[in-house]
């Protein structure tokens, strides 16, 4: 990777993994081609296939952690272990825009900006992907987004906040609502990018059920118990 400069600011990447051997190689060497100063962080939650290994030997030599209990823990366990100044974390299906280090910086640098995300971009470039971006845009507009976006935080805030709230559903929703009322956010320009493959084999109407209907149910209280239940129904 393309460090700069010393004195420029860490950004430490962390990467929830969870049988991605197929993403997680192409996902690093893309990384690897960014200008910046990084760490990686792969943190894995018990892969049965080759994604932890496929790490291991990738010449970024990523930092690669196993941690159990679920999405959220493996996120707090990337944070703890990480030592930049800001924090992003990035799903293994994700891309980042060449200039992602110079706009999260200068983010950073910005007084009272806590945190935020990237304009997300979902690849495939049809229909199905051109409408999913149009709805996720809508949903930035008003405060709302979610982890395939990118989230980034200042490390202090992060740890201000308490890190993720280790539920089984809507982890990424419930930190981005407490980061949202702690200070100003800022949506990257980007696009980053992200894979449609989740959706698109539940098709437009009930991918729109599962970021409406089940962030109301959970924002009217419905524990996340019962709400992961309910998104298996819907997937």
């Amino acid at each position: 990777m393309n460090a700069p400069d010393p004195g420029s600011p860490l950004v430490s990447i962390v990467i929830p993994t969870l049988d991605e051997e197929l993403e997680l190689p192409a996902l690093l060497d893309a990384l690897a081609a960014l200008p910046g100063r990084w760490e990686l962080i792969v943190t894995d939650g018990g892969s049965s296939d080759e994604s932890v290994a496929l790490a291991r030997a990738h010449p970024t030599a990523p930092v690669v952690l196993v941690a159990g209990g679920g999405r959220a823990a493996q996120l707090n366990a990337g944070a703890r272990a990480a030592t930049g100044d800001v924090l992003l974390f990035l799903h293994a299906d994700s891309r980042l825009p060449s200039d992602a280090y110079a706009s999260l910086t200068g983010a950073w640098r910005t007084p009272g900006v806590t945190g935020g995300n990237f304009a997300l971009a979902f690849d495939g470039g049809q229909t199905f992907e051109r409408v999913l971006g149009v709805v996720y845009a809508f949903q930035r507009s008003h405060g709302f987004y979610y982890g395939d976006s990118s989230i980034w935080v200042r490390r202090d805030a992060f740890e201000a906040l308490g890190g993720y709230r280790e539920i089984p559903i809507m982890d990424d929703y419930d930190f981005v609502r407490r980061m949202e009322r702690g200070g100003a956010t800022r949506c990257l320009p980007g696009p980053a990018t992200t894979s449609s493959r989740r959706w698109r084999s539940m098709g437009i109407p009930r991918t729109v059920l599962a970021w409406f209907v089940i962030r109301w149910l959970y924002v009217a209280g419905v524990s996340p118990a019962r709400l992961v239940r309910l998104y298996r129904v819907v997937r």
